[in-house]
């Protein structure tokens, strides 16, 4: 895929911001990320092994179809825990067909593994999406706590998903998938290319 690249009517080249670069791609900032994605991490960890330790959602699945149960009742006054009307019906039929049963142990594993993944630093931007997925249907389940800032965390690794994992396992593994940390100099301080070139004498 060619690089899309937009210019000036003079010619220059239009890059994202300079605090933009650094935030996102210059390795300098990397250890920001480290605290983020390890505090993140942590957090998951914790909420999967509590629910590995639980058979509520281990074994039966209770724990899962109480919460889907409280989402999709509609009270007789107020707002729906569920707002959009088409996401509790499918959180209805997956009632009715009993998959809490094996989606708990799902929802456990997949805590558990989002939390390693991101305190190890392996592949942070695939795993903050699994991450910021499961807030997402926290929240579209009617469940705020603290799923909006997990949310916008999640999101703002994706980003920087080049330089997230520096200090941790992606420094070894993003390469081998064609991504580098090779100094190079920023877009931005490049010299323009005019729009007609002219040759030379």
């Amino acid at each position: 895929m060619a690089e899309h690249i937009v210019r000036t009517p003079r010619g220059r080249i239009v890059t994202n911001p300079p605090v933009t670069r650094f935030l996102f791609d210059d390795t300098r900032f990397a250890v920001v990320w480290l605290i983020v994605r390890v505090l993140l991490g942590l957090i998951w960890l914790d909420s999967g092994l509590e629910k590995l330790n639980d058979p509520a959602w281990m074994q039966t699945g209770e724990a899962l179809k109480g919460f889907w149960a409280r989402a999709v009742q509609l009270p007789e006054t107020g707002r729906p825990p569920i707002a959009f009307d088409w996401y509790r019906a499918l959180i209805q039929n997956m009632l009715d067909g009993g998959a809490y049963v094996w989606f708990a142990k799902l929802v456990a594993v997949g805590e558990l593994v989002v939390g390693i993944s991101l305190i190890v630093g392996l592949l942070v931007g695939i795993s903050a999406f699994f991450g910021a997925f499961m807030n997402w249907n926290y929240l579209m389940a009617g469940s705020a706590s603290i799923n909006p800032v997990l949310f916008v965390a999640a999101l703002l690794l994706m980003f920087a998903w080049k330089i997230a994992g520096y200090y941790g396992l992606d420094r070894f593994i993003v390469p081998r998938l064609g991504a580098t940390w090779e100094a190079q100099t920023p877009i931005y301080q490049r010299q323009t290319i005019p729009r007609h070139p002219t040759s030379e004498p």
